[in-house]
């Protein structure tokens, strides 16, 4: 949300941009005191909402359309959101950010959560704090459809030159999977979509739901037959560290989407809006 999604069947760390971005915000500090989980749930009721962090460019998990004229953002886990929202009885406000801020911008307060496609890797979790796993995917390479007979598998991609979201697992998937991968690193999935359009990169690696987004809307490109399942558990909600009670609500929001089973109609949902975006 990217997550992910793509985001991991990998230990290792994100080096780069991740660590920096733990040291700056000082989210790894362990002497947030416990009253602050308190605090964390009751200022959310007193301000009247909930300030959602995510990264619209990642259909169907959040992206843009235009409705009524208007610019929206939509997608399935805007619709888990509200869901979440609506549970705690506040307001739902959306704020779009480059996917590698996300992170920082939770313990600097910018933000009460984030909803986009993210992974609780061990590295996020030095920095904030995790709901239970509300989807599970695979993640895929997205090729020209003209070398779908040439890249099969992450092998065939050695030292060719793949692109991934900064900040992302798929960035950390790909450099473990595919050897000497020239990585190309960029904020936003729709710009790397370009890259790849325009031939500056070979591949471009991303979750699966995503993956099939990006081939439905641009008929030139193709997925490739090797795909990866998700190890690290899958998509969860991001939030303060040491946030329990705000914790509990959204794993009972989550529980209640899924056994009513809303969380299929909402990805359904998505899709279908997504592929209609691309249409127009």
């Amino acid at each position: 949300m990217k997550n992910g999604m793509l985001k991991k069947i990998i230990g290792v760390t994100l080096i780069g941009v991740m660590s920096l971005g733990l040291i700056g915000c000082g989210g790894k500090k362990e002497g947030s005191s416990a009253s602050n989980s308190k605090d964390a749930l009751a200022t959310i009721k007193s301000n009247g909402k909930i300030v959602l962090g995510l990264s619209a460019d990642y259909a169907p998990y959040e992206f843009h359309i235009k409705k009524d004229g208007k610019d929206e953002i939509v997608g399935f886990d805007v619709e888990i959101a509200k869901e979440i929202a609506k549970d705690l009885g506040v307001e739902l406000e959306i704020k779009d950010m480059e996917f590698d801020s996300l992170i920082t911008s939770l313990p600097a307060g910018k933000i009460d959560m984030i909803i986009s496609g993210m992974s609780p890797t061990e590295e996020r979790r030095q920095a904030v704090d995790f709901s239970d796993i509300y989807y599970t995917a695979q993640h895929g390479i997205v090729i020209k459809g003209e070398d779908k007979d040439k890249y099969k598998s992450f092998e065939a991609l050695k030292g060719k030159k793949i692109g991934a979201q900064m900040g992302s697992i798929q960035a950390d998937l790909a450099a473990k999977l595919i050897p000497d991968a020239q990585m190309q690193l960029l904020s936003n999935v729709n710009d790397l979509i370009l890259e790849l359009k325009s031939g500056k990169i070979d591949a471009l690696v991303c979750e699966l739901p995503v993956a099939e987004m990006v081939v439905k809307q641009n008929s030139e490109l193709a997925i490739s037959e090797e795909k990866v399942k998700d190890e690290e558990g899958g998509s969860a909600v991001a939030i303060k560290k040491n946030s329990p009670e705000l914790a509990e609500q959204i794993n009972k929001t989550i529980k209640r989407i899924t056994d009513e089973k809303k969380l299929s109609q909402f990805i359904l949902d998505a899709n279908n809006l997504a592929a209609e975006a691309a249409s127009n």
